[in-house]
């Protein structure tokens, strides 16, 4: 059995196991998770269950963009900021919250995010290389910040300014199974986006014109890993706020495991990123703080030295990927 199956036997392992702590542990303390009370079934399958299952389809999508994006780039430092999605995702919500209409803030955090896509999309048909992707994305991000600061400044609503502070600081708290289907349709449809593109990854390995040169459809490529990572991140963002870093540290934690082919680290790193978030949604609900710690905190806590460790890598190796 090869490495790569057995590193997904053992990943969906953890995520299964990452699931069951999930259901049992939590600030009300549970003898038997599969008790047959009203009390125990509400608390574990009306509460639990929808709120770590959105925790693991979020990890998910999150880890499979970034995957997607540092094959795409030949970065491991990209994920899906870097093409300026996941600031276009918090416009559309910013844009809901600081104008008084909340309730379609999951709507136009995805309709953005896609518009994001299309952008960037249609700037990449001639775009040659990764470094200009990159740069389009880097313009984008900034973009997207001038116009958050602009819809706060101009915002008749600032009562709601709070309710967006806590969807920026990214949560699965109180989410339903309407949510788990909203991400999961998306996380779906950015995966068959993306791997789809899997053997154009694999090509891009070799360099832009050694791949076009074996026959690979390099504008294919981007297109479907761009409009794949935006249907996944358009969805995660929009149901649990913005969680940084898990696109960044997911494959690289699996990097090691399975090597670096593009291809090979999409599903490995769809499974990492979710065990990595249900593992921190779990350990923010047990912390013994008078409010709960946000999810993104707990996130960019665990992501952010993940990431210093990788770009301190890449410095001493000359800024290699």
């Amino acid at each position: 059995m090869s490495r790569v199956v057995l590193t997904q036997i053992a990943l969906l392992v953890l995520s299964a196991l990452a699931l069951i702590a999930a259901l049992w542990l939590g600030p009300t303390p549970l003898a038997n998770p599969f008790a047959a009370d009203e009390a125990t079934h509400t608390i574990v399958w009306d509460i639990r269950f929808p709120r770590a299952l959105t925790a693991w389809l979020v990890g998910a999508a999150l880890g499979l963009t970034g995957a997607a994006l540092q094959g795409l780039l030949r970065n491991p430092l990209a994920d899906s900021g870097v093409l300026g999605l996941s600031g276009f995702a918090a416009l559309g919500a910013v844009i809901a919250f600081a104008f008084g209409f909340a309730a379609f803030a999951p709507a136009l955090a995805l309709v953005l995010a896609l518009l994001a896509a299309i952008i960037v999309t249609g700037l990449g048909w001639a775009a040659r290389g990764p470094a200009s992707l990159a740069l389009i994305g880097v313009g984008l991000s900034s973009f997207a910040g001038g116009l958050i600061a602009l819809a706060l400044n101009l915002a008749p609503n600032p009562g709601a300014l709070a309710d967006l502070v806590n969807w920026t600081l990214g949560s699965v708290e109180g989410r339903s199974l309407e949510h788990v289907a909203l991400v999961g349709a998306f996380l779906i449809v950015g995966a068959c986006f993306i791997f789809a593109a899997a053997r154009g990854l694999q090509a891009l390995t070799l360099g832009e014109e050694a791949a076009a040169a074996i026959g690979a459809n390099l504008s294919r490529t981007r297109t479907l890993i761009i409009l794949g990572a935006a249907a996944c991140t358009g969805g995660a963002v929009a149901v649990a706020g913005v969680i940084g870093f898990v696109g960044v540290a997911a494959p690289h934690l699996v990097r090691g495991l399975i090597g670096h082919d593009p291809a090979r680290l999409l599903a490995p790193s769809a499974l990492m990123g979710a065990t990595l978030l249900v593992c921190a949604d779990v350990a923010v609900r047990l912390l013994p703080t008078d409010t709960e710690l946000k999810l993104g905190v707990a996130a960019a806590l665990i992501g952010g030295p993940v990431f210093a460790l990788i770009a301190g890598r890449l410095a001493s190796r000359g800024g290699d990927a």
